[in-house]
């Protein structure tokens, strides 16, 4: 039987009564702004180096993206999996339990994130080579990735720092905490490159701000007050907690990885047409992916919050968060399409002056955005699956709808109609065949949870 749940001190929220809307939104919007700063890091790299020092350095950090993703994709995965793990023991106020995953999150960070550095920073001109990348951006994207990566290990600990606040409702302290980190970014970015550092000032100036931001989170976690509190008094990575954290956290970075392993390949389709495809699918995801950032929010909130009504076994009101993080989601979607439709050819133009780029990049924003409401599906019942605590089907089918669809669409058919339009048609094709799956998936998950949950109730 459940406990009382935990109050919350501090920036904490009650996630167990009340109408849900307004505190859906409440967690929601920091979040989106957070994921938006984080991109920040890459748009700034891009802007500046583009301004300053041409096409070739701007095509070396896009090319990029899609590696660095596929190696954070495990950190952001591990992280929701100590986000599920805390917010159940928060819903169950189960104390010990929160104070031992806080614990095991702090240390399993660390771990990931240095064992993933020591593997990952001589593997960067081979991923740099593998992708395809012209001889003439090859030496700037490989410099770029190898420094990135040694900053995995502070990627790592903000992802969880960050995972630990959203646990209890907080997602202001990330979000401003990430917030001083990109405007540390931005001046630090001007600074390196306008001296001459180039892409490697610019990885630099990343890998830095990154670290000061997860001291500033961690600082935040010794000082909290509340279930969450860091505490070093008997500090150790809890087994049987780590093994709950990865068993829920390890598929979801698994189902992030798909889509970066799938993009990986989509970007060779990409580099193979030229630098000005690069540059301009650069410029373009760096302007769509402020929607994903809030597609990805709400999914999170969907998440949150079914985990610690879960926890507490509402399980009415956890299918009323699903359904209330769906609407608002679509609600914020659009608004924010609408915007981008409007505004995208100044907004590329802000990237580059080359009318070749700003010509491509309205081809994968039209593609791209046009669709993102089958995103949204995908995204909201991933994450709600995932709130109880189901987290190897939506990877399974993530796999094969989205990294399958999008493989057979590169390697059979990009192959015999080599265009950017051709490679751009693989978004809303996967996203089609991914979400209907991910539908039925998620009725026959939540049916199932109700027969059980009545079983048990009638045995009480």
């Amino acid at each position: 039987m459940a406990q009382k749940p935990l109050r919350h001190a501090g920036r904490g929220m009650d996630m167990l009564h009340g109408p849900l809307a307004g505190k859906m939104l409440a967690f929601a919007l920091p979040l989106a702004f957070t994921t938006l700063f984080q991109q920040l890091f890459n748009a700034a790299d891009v802007f500046i180096l583009g301004r300053f020092c041409g096409t070739a350095a701007m095509a070396a950090v896009g090319c990029n993206t899609a590696v660095l993703a596929l190696v954070v994709c495990l950190f952001t995965g591990s992280a929701i999996g100590a986000n599920v793990v805390i917010a159940h023991a928060l819903g169950q106020g189960d104390r010990p339990r929160v104070r031992a995953a806080v614990q095991t999150a702090i240390l399993l960070s660390l771990v990931l994130g240095f064992a993933a550095a020591i593997i990952a920073v001589p593997l960067a001109g081979t991923a740099t080579r593998i992708l395809g990348v012209p001889d003439e951006v090859f030496p700037l994207a490989e410099s770029y990735l190898a420094i990135l990566l040694m900053g995995l290990p502070c990627i790592s600990a903000f992802n969880f720092e960050a995972a630990i606040f959203r646990s209890r409702g907080d997602t202001r302290t990330p979000l401003l905490a990430l917030g001083a980190a990109s405007l540390l970014n931005i001046v630090l970015d001007v600074c390196f490159v306008s001296r001459g550092m180039g892409a490697m000032g610019a990885a630099l100036a990343t890998v830095i701000s990154y670290a000061a931001c997860a001291l500033l989170l961690f600082a935040g976690l010794v000082r909290t007050q509340g279930s969450i509190r860091l505490k070093f008094r008997g500090m150790r990575i809890s087994r049987a907690t780590a093994q709950r954290i990865l068993r829920i956290g390890l598929p979801a970075g698994v189902q992030g990885m798909v889509f970066s392993i799938a993009n990986i390949c989509l970007q060779q389709a990409i580099n193979s047409l030229g630098p000005s495809a690069m540059a301009a699918s650069a410029a373009a995801f760096t302007i769509e992916i402020n929607i994903f950032c809030v597609i990805n929010a709400f999914g999170q909130t969907a998440t949150t919050f079914v985990s610690q009504n879960y926890g507490a076994g509402l399980l009415k009101r956890c299918r009323r968060a699903a359904r209330t993080a769906l609407l608002l989601d679509f609600a914020c979607m659009g608004a924010l399409s609408a915007i981008v439709f409007l505004y995208a050819r100044p907004l590329l133009g802000l990237f580059s002056a080359e009318p070749e780029v700003v010509a491509l990049g309205l081809v994968r924003i039209w593609y791209v955005v046009l669709f993102e409401p089958l995103n949204v599906f995908l995204e909201n019942l991933s994450g709600a699956l995932r709130g109880y605590g189901i987290s190897s089907p939506p990877a399974a089918v993530t796999l094969f709808g989205v990294c399958g669809t999008r493989l057979g669409w590169i390697f059979l058919v990009f192959p015999k109609h080599r265009t950017f339009e051709c490679a751009m048609t693989v978004f809303p094709l996967s996203w089609a065949v991914t979400s209907l799956a991910m539908g039925c998936l998620y009725i026959w998950c939540v049916r199932r949870l109700n027969r059980l949950h009545d079983q048990q109730d009638s045995r009480h």
